[in-house]
């Protein structure tokens, strides 16, 4: 029995030591059909196509069938009406500080023609626009060069 053992334990180790030689995969790339492989992305391709279409339409056309009814989901609705709310506030909260700011815009313009009508002596220019509000306008100043003297 121990010699049964022994010699199966031998025939083990001599068959695990074999070393299998390794797969060539460069002949069977060779051997591959080009024409098949070209038809088959066709027709996966194809198929994507259609389905991606299938699903674009269901999308815009039924999307009652795919997506759930927003409506039904109680929570859901109250949070965006919440947000729509929220949303109208600051929009309106937007007017009243732009409506103000025009006001202290306008105030800083006149501040400005001011102190023009003084530099200029008096003189006032006001520029308005089709709607009556004012222009902005640039200023460039006129730079006055020192003469020069030769004192030979």
């Amino acid at each position: 029995m121990m010699e049964k053992l022994a010699f199966l334990l031998l025939l083990f180790i001599a068959v695990s030591a074999q070393k299998y030689p390794e797969w060539d995969y460069k002949t069977e790339a060779r051997k591959v059909n080009m024409r098949g492989c070209s038809n088959l992305t066709t027709v996966l391709d194809n198929w994507k196509f259609a389905i991606m279409t299938q699903i674009k339409d269901l999308l815009l056309y039924d999307h009652q069938t795919v997506l759930p009814d927003y409506g039904r989901i109680h929570t859901l609705s109250e949070a965006l009406d919440d947000l729509y709310k929220e949303f109208n506030a600051l929009k309106e909260r937007m007017i009243e500080l732009t409506n103000k700011f025009e006001t202290v815009e306008l105030f800083v313009d006149e501040m400005k023609a001011s102190r023009q009508t003084v530099r200029n002596g008096g003189r006032r220019v006001q520029s308005v626009n089709e709607d009556g509000l004012r222009k902005r306008r640039v200023v460039i100043r006129k730079v006055k060069k020192p003469l020069i003297t030769n004192a030979n």
